[in-house]
């Protein structure tokens, strides 16, 4: 076991290294930067901006070489564990990033976005699969395929008009109402909770189509098994069948796709966190992509990097746990 997670360890960091380079390159070749946009701020003031001027800027934010020794100042910057300054704040990248209101905002919403999700998926998934082809079966499809189908911004802003801007059930925007003065931590918590409704099932409701998809197709194929057919042969109770037997069966793939619930948890959901105004990393995230911040974006999308194959490698060793027949062969 050991031999095994040390020779992963070692594809991990060549396979991040690989990312970095790439992506570091693909900001490069953005077709605007930072610096440009900072000039075109400048001349629609009605500043006279220099040549001399515009070199002494490329060459303040690290942007005066060519990709490839860039790539490497900053890849040696890491190793000394300098991440530099964001170009926008120009505070230091790491408390940017992981500022703890901020992360934990990104945090909350998907923890408890995943929770439902399960909660709510995967009971559908199996109650579809053992009632195929029925009414319950087909009306459960539609309804999870009509929430894939849906687009974030789109769906977002439609539950934010319905029943924020015409019911008045929720707030239009925002983490908690400024003009109200809590008289106990329970009303805070509360109204908090009360903010994060819609966020919270905008995000549920989007993603619960693709698990439910997989736990009912991983279901009809275990429910097919000639095992299934002998345990039910032998008079075990449907419940035990479904929920002992079959369902234990189809935890390889929902092991799979918990490889990708890590990186979930921490990387905000961009357009919901911008649809309802909320403080989080997505929206940080993409407020700096938008204004070519690389600092920030490198360490950011690092971070997922990082926490993805992280995710991949605690993924391949609960193999083992959740089926004795899978070996992990170093």
């Amino acid at each position: 076991m050991l031999k095994y997670i040390l020779k992963r360890i070692g594809i991990m960091i060549l396979i991040l290294l690989g990312v970095s380079f790439l992506l570091y390159a693909l900001l490069r070749c953005m077709p605007t930067d930072f610096v440009e946009q900072k000039i075109l701020a400048l001349n629609t003031s009605g500043a006279t901006v220099s040549e001399e001027f515009i070199q002494q800027m490329y060459k303040t934010y690290g942007l005066d070489g060519n990709i490839v020794s860039g790539y490497f100042n900053w890849i040696i910057n890491v190793c000394h564990l300098d991440f530099g300054n964001s170009f926008i704040s120009q505070r230091s990248v790491l408390s940017e990033i992981f500022n703890p209101d901020r992360l934990g905002t990104s945090f909350f919403v998907a923890s408890v976005a995943t929770v439902f999700e399960f909660l709510i998926a995967i009971p559908l998934g199996i109650t579809a699969a053992t009632h195929q082809y029925s009414i319950r079966d087909y009306v459960v499809t539609v309804l999870v395929l009509i929430g894939i189908s849906l687009p974030s911004f789109f769906f977002a802003q439609m539950l934010k008009d319905i029943f924020a801007n015409k019911l008045g059930w929720f707030p239009v925007s925002g983490m908690k109402d400024a003009s109200v003065t809590y008289g106990s931590a329970g009303e805070a918590i509360a109204d908090y909770l009360w903010h994060m409704f819609l966020p919270i099932s905008t995000v549920v409701i989007l993603s619960i189509g693709s698990r439910m998809r997989m736990t009912r197709t991983n279901m009809l194929e275990v429910l097919n098994s000639d095992y299934i057919r002998t345990a039910r042969a032998k008079g075990l109770p449907e419940a035990k069948v479904i929920y002992k037997h079959a369902f234990r069966n189809t935890m390889i793939p929902l092991v799979t796709s918990l490889a990708g619930l890590i990186p979930a948890l921490f990387s905000g959901s961009m357009i919901t966190e911008s649809v309802f105004d909320l403080t989080g990393i997505g929206s940080y995230a993409l407020n700096a992509m938008t204004q070519g911040d690389i600092p920030v974006i490198m360490t950011y999308n690092m971070f997922l990097a990082f926490l993805s194959v992280v995710g991949v490698l605690l993924a391949d060793l609960m193999y083992a746990v959740v089926d004795p027949r899978v070996k992990l062969v170093s």
